[in-house]
């Protein structure tokens, strides 16, 4: 067996559908097997695999087991020598599995590939590389600074303004699209089951790093990501808190906990800067706000600065989501 294909289901039965339309559909020359686990959002998925994907192997949580764990337990049912780790919510486009299997089997030194990954609108989804997290790039990290500095080592994201169709190294790739080499899955310890949600891909990355592999990007390859927008709109915020978690984790395993005090306590300091900022700017409409209402825009630094001060608050939701 070439490839193993592993996804995970909550609440996403006709996106399912389609991303599975889609790999059945556009891959060829390599032999790949599908496990798609449920985890425990009962929505039908099931129905629709038996139904229409009877090749499927189907597994049934009884808990939300997160990302990382979920991928796990998928894991060791797989076949296969190769292993895609693929979110329900996308969508495969012409021989992008095939290319990035025969990017790791031709090159010994490669332990993960992803792809370009692109909106529902087919705009660049930039989350799909990035540069290892330090506390420079996440209290720089801002729209403004990245249209105006696009090539800064900072992002990690200077492969997008090549658009060469050579694989080229990056220090991360995104979980929606995560192809790597079993063994190499083995040596880098698997995902961390640590992390429930966010910052999975990303730790996986650096410890295949660590391991001595390269991570590339295929430019040449693409594949639809439609849920990459989605956390944007969510009004309670739970997404941006919890990614800045992960983070804060990343960096106690990566770096010590110092380095994630110092973190937390460089995120207070620039929330309370950007809320000062959106109070600055809502007089004239929230220019430079990226067309966000400022009231939303101020709710959400509002909540990051009481998540860098130590409230627990919002953690109620965690365990509901994934």
């Amino acid at each position: 067996m070439d490839l193993s294909v592993i996804i995970i289901n909550w609440n996403s039965a006709e996106y399912l559908r389609a991303c599975l339309g889609s790999l059945y559909r556009e891959t060829r020359g390599i032999s790949f097997e599908v496990i798609v686990i449920d985890n425990a959002s009962y929505d039908g998925c099931d129905k629709i695999l038996s139904g229409e994907f009877p090749g499927v192997l189907f597994l049934q949580s009884e808990e939300n087991l997160g990302f990382s764990k979920a991928n796990n337990a998928a894991y060791a049912r797989a076949q296969g020598e190769f292993i895609l780790f693929l979110n329900p919510d996308t969508e495969i486009i012409g021989d992008a599995v095939e290319k990035m299997a025969a990017c790791l089997r031709d090159n010994a030194a490669a332990g993960a590939v992803g792809a370009r990954l692109l909106n529902t609108d087919g705009t660049l989804q930039e989350s799909c590389i990035q540069s290892f997290p330090t506390i420079c790039n996440q209290v720089l990290d801002s729209n403004l600074l990245r249209r105006w500095f696009p090539a800064w080592n900072i992002w990690g994201t200077r492969p997008f303004l090549a658009r060469s169709n050579q694989p080229a190294p990056v220090d991360a790739i995104s979980g929606a699209c995560f192809m790597t080499r079993r063994s190499v899955f083995e040596k880098a310890g698997k995902f961390n089951e640590g992390y429930f949600m966010y910052s999975d891909d990303l730790d996986l990355s650096y410890k295949i790093t660590k391991a001595g592999y390269a991570v590339l990007y295929m430019d040449d390859c693409q594949v639809t990501h439609h849920g990459g927008k989605s956390t944007a709109k969510q009004e309670d915020h739970f997404s941006d808190l919890m990614q800045r978690e992960s983070l804060l984790q990343f960096f106690r395993q990566a770096h010590g906990r110092l380095y994630s005090w110092t973190y937390r306590a460089c995120m207070a300091g620039t929330a309370f800067f950007r809320m000062a900022l959106v109070v600055c700017l809502a007089p004239f409409g929230g220019i430079g706000l990226s067309g966000k209402a400022p009231r939303f825009v101020f709710e959400k630094w509002s909540r990051i600065f009481r998540w860098a001060l130590g409230s627990r608050a919002w953690t109620s939701a965690a365990r509901t989501r994934v």
